[in-house]
Order: C-alpha cells, then sequence, then structure tokens
C-alpha cells in the first residue's frame, strides 16, 4: 500500500511543505476526491480516510488515499497527478 497525502502533489508547495514531485507534473492544490477519481479512472485499487491530518500539518484534516500498486511511489504519484490533469482539461 502506498499513501498519497493531497500535498505530494500539490504544485503550490515547496519540497519542504510536502511536494514530492516536480512541479511539472504537480497540480495546484488537489484535493482527497480528485485523487480518489484519478485512482478509479486509473482502475487502481484503492482506500480514502477522510479524517487523517498530514504529519506537517497535523492540525488540518487533509485526508489520505492508500493505494495498490507494484512499482514506484513516483511512478504512481506521476501517473494520479497526471489523470487529474487530464480530468481537469
Amino acid at each position: 500500500m502506498i499513501t498519497i497525502w493531497p500535498q505530494y502533489l500539490n504544485k503550490n508547495l515547496t519540497l519542504k511543505e510536502g511536494r514530492k514531485i516536480a512541479k511539472e507534473y504537480a497540480v495546484s492544490d488537489p484535493s482527497i476526491s480528485d485523487i480518489e477519481r484519478a485512482a478509479k479512472r486509473l482502475g487502481l485499487q484503492y482506500s480514502v480516510q477522510k479524517d487523517v491530518s498530514y504529519p506537517g500539518k497535523w492540525y488540518e484534516k487533509s485526508g489520505r488515499v492508500l493505494v495498490e500498486w507494484e512499482g514506484t511511489k513516483l511512478e504512481l504519484l506521476r501517473e494520479v497527478s497526471g489523470e487529474i490533469k487530464n480530468m481537469r482539461n
């Protein structure tokens, strides 16, 4: 299981604030529902946890998505982010 926090894909954040992928792959302010829809469209097995907080922002319940994935975390984040971009266009 790989955890995807919205912060990982947010191009408005710095790497220190939690972004995990290059800005060229990232999207603006992804929501949990964006990530969930992208995972569904990619045919991935996933579960959503809405009432959890990203450790760096423990005071803010951003939620997270847990995804079954065979490749690397970086590959998964790029796939999901790319799918969110496709959905927004």
